[in-house]
């Protein structure tokens, strides 16, 4: 690992909520009187993509006396922002409002979450940004938060999780693209399940580290959905970001979609183009984590097989424990790809960091 140059841009930090208390202010009278009296307000509903008292969850120096990493903007802005010398962060708040059964209260909590996100943080720094959080499974509701933000330049992307209902592609989800498009914010995928289904595709596993492992599949998964129901002929400005999936199963999986798409492409005569040409054009990785070999030589000859200098986008993952100190550029990547991938893409992905 390296360490960051200052003027960085971080597509992923974790600001979290002290507790769903917190969001009761921004919650209309009748949700917050359902909250309080189902007693829903004494449960902490974030949706960590860790166990919360797993090292991962967060670095010791980054946990704050009390409450869970990322509840604290004032370590936050002095760890992350200070810290790295960063230019801007986009703030990916994960939270159970994404995974709720009940639309109406999803789509209720994803508003007071996203204007919890915009007072108790973008307000206090400038260099703060914000992805939307969305109820995925009522489109219409999603529609509806897109518009009532587009407004507000500071969020510049739409959030969602690698394992959702059923796959991305699916035609249900295309006005909530339409909409990304429309106010040029990207669709952000991150780590993480709705747990509608099995996180595996042979099943429930035993284990944590299962889970955490199957992410690479779900979000290989939803990539080929995107190209193969054809998302990016129909949307073809639309960037879509995956979020801590890792990279480095990237050119394996190009070179199968291209191969098996030659196969069978009569099957999907509207994927005009390669995957790979999608691929390059429209979907953008964050680095953090990276899931590096143990010579640097090697990482460098799998950024070279992607085939495009436009793909990865620094992040640290703050405030998870993905490097030590402040070491957030893996050893490996192209020196060449290092402007690319501290700034330019992101500006590429995200045009409304510049609109603000």
């Amino acid at each position: 690992m390296t360490t960051v140059p200052s003027g960085a841009i971080d597509c992923d930090i974790h600001p979290a909520t002290p507790g769903l208390r917190a969001l009761l202010p921004y919650l209309d009278d009748y949700w917050a009187d359902a909250i309080v009296a189902r007693g829903i307000d004494r449960q902490n509903l974030d949706l960590t993509s860790y166990p919360s008292n797993t090292p991962l969850a967060g670095r010791p120096d980054w946990r704050p006396e009390k409450g869970a990493p990322g509840t604290s903007f004032e370590m936050l802005k002095a760890q992350a922002l200070d810290g790295f010398g960063t230019r801007y962060a986009i703030c990916n708040p994960i939270h159970v409002a994404q995974v709720l059964a009940n639309d109406y209260m999803a789509a209720a909590l994803c508003r007071a979450m996203n204007d919890w996100l915009a007072k108790e943080w973008l307000d206090r720094d400038p260099r703060l940004r914000g992805s939307i959080l969305v109820p995925m499974q009522a489109p219409d509701l999603a529609v509806e938060e897109i518009e009532r933000l587009a407004g507000d330049k500071r969020f510049v992307q739409v959030l969602t999780l690698a394992m959702g209902e059923q796959p991305l592609g699916k035609r249900a989800y295309w006005p909530i693209y339409a909409a990304a498009e429309k106010h040029q914010l990207a669709i952000g995928i991150h780590a993480g399940s709705m747990y509608r289904h099995a996180p595996t595709s042979v099943g429930w596993p035993s284990f944590y580290l299962e889970d955490y492992v199957a992410q690479s599949q779900a979000f290989q998964d939803q990539l080929l959905s995107l190209v193969s129901e054809g998302v990016f002929v129909k949307y073809p400005a639309l960037k879509v970001v995956l979020i801590e999936s890792g990279f480095t199963w990237l050119p394996s999986y190009i070179w199968r979609a291209d191969k098996t798409w030659r196969g069978v492409r009569m099957e999907v005569p509207w994927v005009n183009r390669a995957p790979s040409e999608f691929l390059h054009e429209n979907v953008r990785l964050t680095i953090q984590p990276t899931d590096a070999p143990p010579d640097p030589k090697q990482l460098t000859r799998i950024c070279e097989q992607i085939g495009s200098d436009r793909m990865l986008l620094f992040s640290t993952d703050y405030p998870h424990w993905q490097f030590d100190g402040d070491e957030a550029i893996p050893q490996g990547l192209p020196a060449s790809m290092m402007q690319n991938i501290l700034v330019d893409n992101a500006l590429e992905t995200y045009p409304r960091l510049s609109q603000h």
